[in-house]
């Protein structure tokens, strides 16, 4: 995974650190925790990443 340009929102800056990192790579979305970057990174579809973004903008995944 190395020379991906991981990015993180512009608001993350003050939430002490828990930020969610993603990056585009071979027609997929990857999704990293920015606290243990060599962890476990998701892989969406670009189809799949915009229905997960939906879904959290309306609220769907609440707890």
């Amino acid at each position: 995974m190395e020379g991906l340009k991981w990015r993180k929102a512009s608001r993350s800056g003050a939430n002490g650190g828990n930020c969610v990192e993603v990056a585009r790579a071979a027609n997929r979305v990857l999704s990293r925790d920015s606290k243990d970057p060599d962890g476990v990174i998701l892989r969406f579809s670009p189809d799949a990443w915009r229905r997960l973004i939906a879904q959290i903008k309306e609220g769907r995944l609440d707890l």
